[in-house]
């Protein structure tokens, strides 16, 4: 995690893995099981993980220059279950090996 979009890179797969276990797991046992405090705690750590990303995409945008476009990628990408892994693969792969 020596760059910057190295580091936008790890903390997004690990913001989109916490997104998926809120999602998936935590919620249903929540409604199903009524253990609210699975979602209170997955939901804590999914939130720290999106400030984090959101941190990430800032320092990315201020010091590649990014698009508009790209920081809205990246943006909806965040509110998307699977988003982080998609901008991973299609756009983030490709900006770190152009430097």
């Amino acid at each position: 995690m020596r760059t910057p979009i190295s580091r936008l890179r790890t903390i997004g797969i690990y913001e989109g893995i916490s997104y998926l276990l809120l999602l998936g797991i935590a919620m249903p046992i929540k409604y199903m099981a009524g253990i609210p405090e699975v979602v209170k705690y997955t939901g804590w750590a999914h939130g720290l993980l999106f400030v984090l990303y959101m941190m990430s995409v800032l320092e990315v945008t201020l010091t590649h220059n990014w698009s508009i476009k790209k920081v809205a990628a990246a943006v909806v990408a965040s509110l998307l279950p699977f988003g982080p892994f998609i901008l991973d693969k299609k756009l983030l792969k490709d900006e770190e090996h152009k430097k």
